[in-house]
This record gives structure tokens, C-alpha cells and sequence, in this order.
């Protein structure tokens, strides 16, 4: 960051100089100074439209999957008015977070959002949230004996997210994960042995038009006949990037789908700020990867780590944190709509925020480049 304060002061001192040299010297000191301060004031947040919608989103979402469980209520209150005091709009939560999922705090993520939405102009927050999928989940329904994605789930799903989360309707809702089978969280491949029969789309659609219907599901979009998917949330980051890039990213592109990606674990699930590569560190028991054996560990795998490495040597060859090269990456990627971004103390959250704003905008050309010759030796080591 210093060094990019230098270089900006550099040139329009330079500038000045050259262009006021009949004015007082006073009048060029203030003005230099004005300068100055301009530019080491951190850059406004983006806001992009997302799909075919007229949701208009700001670039940053807040996740809140550590609400309830890694975040007191407290804590959680305080990081939503931070988040949305520095432009952010638009939040993700989910019927089974917190994370991991029990039945004993099921649902507490939302009764917190709840607590404190009812702080805030419901106008002024882009509430997202999603319905599971396919589950042995059973705690996630009143009488159940699997978790499905047809209508009658559809429809309770929702009417105990309005309740827990104080409101009568939702912006934008994701089915969490599909009601088929497919390779999911990590997976390399797809195993046959685990089709089944599934709830087929047009069920799935109809079932929440009538959510919409019934004015319970804010959809801005132009309907034609059934809803129009406008967004896909799926993992995206340095670690994880082929299966999107390859099979994916062709619906985002305006001219085909229009879909906008809502990207999320863009830091690895945490791995990409380097804080795993030390397992000695003070606080390391307090890290999620580690609360919670098991838990996206395909992030934390021997090649992961080998690749992360070599990321925040280019993130340090290049005056930057592994944070706002990380960030960086993903914010920068032309189908990304919105990159999801989660905390568990406001510290963390300021420096995800801040590589947003305080980071070059785009990446330069040498630092994306340097990336691409570690992706060409580590082509998603977080896939197993």
C-alpha cells in the first residue's frame, strides 16, 4: 500500500509542479495535500446488476454461515451494520447454517439476520437465502423421512426462513445443492452408482412460482411463463477454478444465459490467507478447518498447501497480501457478479473488505500472469 500512496504522490506532485507555477506556494502545498489525501481514500464499492434481474447488487456479499456458531450474536450484529455502513447490500444466508450443521442451532443464523434486519429499511437489503437439497437432514423438516427439493419442501423451507428471519418476502433464492445426484464438494468425478431418482425441474420451477405468486419470493425479473434463473453460487477461487471455467462460466456470458455468479469461498474456505501453512500459530485451534475436523479439508490438502505457498510469493513479489491477491482474482473475473465473503471477527472482515477497495483495480497484467504459471503447475489442487 505504501508503495502505491508513493507512486501516486509521485505524479501528482509532478503534475502540479508543472502545471501552477505562477501560484502561491501555499495555495500548491493545500492543493497537493487535497490530492494526496484523495488518493489514499479507498475506492467505492461496484455494484452490478445481477442477470436478467433488476436486483442491482453491490460486488461484495456478506456470508454469514459463522452467525450462531464461530459468531455471538453480538458480533454477528456488529459485522452486518459494518458491512452494509460500507455499501454492501446484499447478504447469504441458508436454512442449514450455521455451519457445521445441528439440530441443535439450525436456524439460529436466521434468527440472528432477523434480530437485526429489524434495524434496518427492509428496502435496503438484498435478502438472499437457500432451500437444501437432497438431505438425510431430517431436523431441517417437521415430518420427514429425506430431505427433497419438491414442492411441499420448497414451500415449508421458505415459510420457516420468512419466520426466523422476521419478513414476508425474499430477493433471491438458491436451491442450496441439487435434489440429484452430482458430484459435489471436492469430488473429481461422477459415480453412477449414486443416481437416483430425482424431483424433476419443471416440479421445482412451478413450486416457486407459486412462492412468487404469493409474493413470498421477490423475483424483479420479466417472467415468461416459469421463473428465470439469474444467479448460480458456486465455490470459486484460486484453488478451485476448472470446473467453473470449463463446464460453467458459458451460462454467465450476457450474450447466452445472462446467469451472474455469486462466488463463494473465494479464499479457499480461509487457506489462501496463508494462516493454515503454520499449524504452531497461537490461535490455530480457533481456525474453522480445525474446529471442525473434516470440514472442507480437500482446501487444506498437502497440494493445496504447495500452491498456496507459491500464491503469496506472488501476492509478496508484488506488494501485496494474500488477501487482496486472492480477492482480487475473483473480483476481477468478467462473470463474476459478486464475490461472497465471510468473517469471524471484524478484523478478518475489514481486511476482506478493504482488498476490494484498497487493492489495484484490475489486478496489473504481470501479477495475473504470474498467476497463470502457478495455476498451469497446480490446475485445482482442492479437487480430490
Amino acid at each position: 500500500m505504501q508503495q502505491m500512496v508513493l507512486s501516486a504522490f509521485t505524479a501528482i506532485s509532478s503534475s502540479l509542479s508543472a502545471s501552477t507555477t505562477h501560484q502561491p506556494r501555499r495555495w500548491r502545498r493545500r492543493r497537493i495535500r487535497g490530492q494526496v489525501r484523495s488518493a489514499q481514500e479507498p475506492a467505492k464499492l461496484k455494484y452490478n446488476k445481477l442477470g436478467d434481474s433488476d436486483l442491482l447488487i453491490s460486488e461484495i456479499t456478506l456470508g454469514t454461515m459463522t452467525f450462531g456458531e464461530q459468531s455471538s450474536e453480538k458480533e454477528s450484529h456488529d459485522m452486518l451494520s459494518y458491512s452494509f455502513d460500507q455499501g454492501i447490500n446484499i447478504l447469504d444466508t441458508a436454512e442449514i447454517y450455521p455451519i457445521q450443521p445441528r439440530k441443535e442451532t439450525q436456524g439460529r443464523t436466521d434468527l440472528y439476520i432477523g434480530r437485526w434486519m429489524k434495524s434496518r429499511p427492509r428496502d435496503k437489503v438484498i435478502l438472499a437465502t437457500k432451500i437444501s437439497g437432497y438431505s438425510d437432514r431430517t431436523f431441517l423438516r417437521d415430518n420427514a423421512e429425506v430431505v427433497r427439493v419438491d414442492a411441499a419442501n420448497i414451500k415449508e423451507s421458505v415459510e420457516k426462513s420468512l419466520s426466523r428471519l422476521s419478513t414476508d418476502y425474499i430477493d433471491l433464492l438458491h436451491i442450496h445443492w441439487p435434489d440429484r445426484y452430482v458430484a459435489l464438494y471436492g469430488e473429481f468425478s461422477y459415480n453412477s452408482t449414486k443416481w437416483r431418482p430425482s424431483v424433476p425441474f419443471e416440479d421445482q420451477l412451478k413450486a416457486l412460482q407459486e412462492l412468487i405468486d404469493e409474493g413470498k419470493f421477490v423475483q424483479a425479473a420479466k417472467l415468461q411463463g416459469l421463473p428465470k434463473i439469474v444467479s448460480i453460487e458456486n465455490g470459486y477461487s484460486l484453488l478451485v477454478r476448472c470446473s467453473f471455467e470449463v463446464d460453467l462460466v458459458e451460462v454467465c456470458h450476457p450474450n447466452n444465459c445472462n446467469v451472474g455468479l455469486l462466488a463463494y469461498s473465494p479464499l479457499g474456505s480461509g487457506v489462501l490467507t496463508g494462516k493454515y501453512l503454520d499449524a504452531s500459530s497461537g490461535n490455530a485451534k480457533s481456525f474453522r478447518l480445525n474446529l471442525f475436523p473434516g470440514y472442507m479439508q480437500r482446501y487444506n490438502s498437502p497440494l493445496a498447501q504447495e500452491a498456496t505457498k507459491e500464491y503469496i510469493k506472488v501476492a509478496k513479489k508484488h506488494g501485496l497480501t494474500p488477501v487482496q491477491l486472492a480477492l482480487g482474482f475473483v473480483r476481477d473475473r468478467p462473470f463474476t457478479a459478486s464475490t461472497i465473503i465471510g468473517a469471524t471477527t471484524m478484523d478478518q472482515l475489514k481486511e476482506n473488505i478493504d482488498a476490494f477497495t484498497r487493492a489495484p483495480r484490475p489486478l496489473p497484467p504481470q501479477v495475473v500472469d504470474d498467476i497463470e504459471t502457478i495455476f498451469k503447475r497446480y490446475r485445482d489442487p482442492a479437487v480430490l
